[in-house]
């Protein structure tokens, strides 16, 4: 199944490997490279330009890491994750 993060952006739930409030874990030195480095690679996407709540670490098939920027709250991003079946 897939979960909805905005804008028409949405990925496989099995692909999600953490979903992350951004305003209490970009504090932390470890998180801040590893957005830092996603961005240098170009593996960031923004699924909107207004303030960001949460982002979505997804590993796909071949490991590829991408992480998308959501408006969302981590809550609501849970909550839906937690409606949709395996």
């Amino acid at each position: 199944m897939y979960i909805h993060l905005g804008n028409e952006i949405s990925v496989k739930k099995k692909n999600i490997v953490g979903i992350f409030d951004i305003e209490n874990t970009t504090i932390s030195k470890n998180t801040g490279h590893l957005l830092e480095n996603a961005t240098k690679e170009g593996r960031v996407v923004n699924v909107s330009y207004e303030m960001p709540k949460s982002f979505v670490v997804c590993l796909d098939k071949d490991f590829t890491e991408t992480v998308y920027i959501s408006q969302m709250s981590c809550a609501t991003l849970l909550k839906r994750s937690k409606r949709m079946p395996e």
